[in-house]
């Protein structure tokens, strides 16, 4: 994603795209939060975003798809929401917490923004391998409102091989042993289970197949991630790190739900 090395890649390759031009437990009922879950008409094709680095995807593609959304961190500066979610982006996941004591410095600005023009939103939490798993929980919880409407935390589970503090590795049962101890905590608080957004090589260096109960949001920028994850489910796919959002000044994340709009609506009620 999502953690600072990809962010701070984003910065970067934004500061160039100045210099080269290119193509381009609050309460809320029931109708309120089938008011968040309202996406963007699209077409039965669905949608199509530009991309600074497009990868060319063959047979089921990301356009395929009609729920499209993006994750932002403080990197992406200030961002035009209503601009973001005219263009058609139906949903967006905010950096929230990093390890046991950073807070993103856009999270609060981001979350209510989004709350203000309608989005579907939810806060993703970056794992730290340097620090339990309760731990981290109490961070997040600290730090992310229990909103009704919301979607569902996230647990960003990935190496962090860049961390100027934390760049180890642990092995794979105890990898799943914190992230299973994060989930317990942030599922009672909220009482929603979070989602797992993970890559490629964290998920086969730890086994998270096996992990049963939680939904899955799965990174896979040069192919389906049918290909990548051979018979893991899905819900959510980031299919990249270079798009092309209006209202956005940075290349940015991108992301579709694996369902039609109607599927998102009942998704977004079911789970938020």
């Amino acid at each position: 994603m999502i953690g600072k090395r990809r962010g701070a890649l984003a910065a970067f390759l934004g500061t160039l795209l100045l210099l080269v031009p290119l193509g381009g437990c609050s309460s809320t009922d029931t109708a309120g939060v089938l008011a968040l879950a309202e996406v963007p008409r699209s077409s039965s094709k669905g949608l199509r975003f530009g991309d600074h680095d497009p990868y060319d995807f063959t047979g089921t593609t990301p356009w395929h798809h009609q729920v499209h959304g993006v994750d932002v961190a403080k990197y992406q500066n200030t961002i035009d929401w209503p601009r973001v979610k005219s263009s058609g982006i139906g949903f967006a996941f905010l950096k929230a917490t990093e390890g046991g004591d950073r807070l993103d410095d856009r999270f609060r600005e981001n979350w209510a923004k989004t709350k203000a023009v309608g989005m579907p939103r939810g806060a993703y939490h970056f794992f730290y391998w340097c620090r339990s798993g309760s731990e981290q929980a109490d961070w997040y919880i600290r730090n992310v409102p229990r909103e009704k409407g919301a979607m569902p935390p996230v647990l960003d589970a990935e190496w962090n091989p860049d961390s100027p503090t934390c760049a180890k590795k642990v092995p794979p049962a105890q990898a799943r042993k914190m992230l299973r101890d994060f989930i317990a905590k942030v599922s009672r608080h909220y009482r929603q289970v979070p989602i797992v957004y993970t890559t490629v090589d964290f998920y086969h260096d730890n086994d998270l197949g096996s992990m049963k109960g939680v939904q899955f949001w799965l990174r896979s920028t040069a192919g389906h991630p049918s290909e990548k994850y051979p018979g893991q489910h899905w819900t959510f796919w980031q299919y990249t790190g270079t798009g092309k959002v209006p209202g956005i000044g940075t290349p940015a994340d991108i992301n579709v739900f694996q369902g039609s709009p109607a599927d998102f609506r009942k998704w977004m009620v079911k789970n938020s």
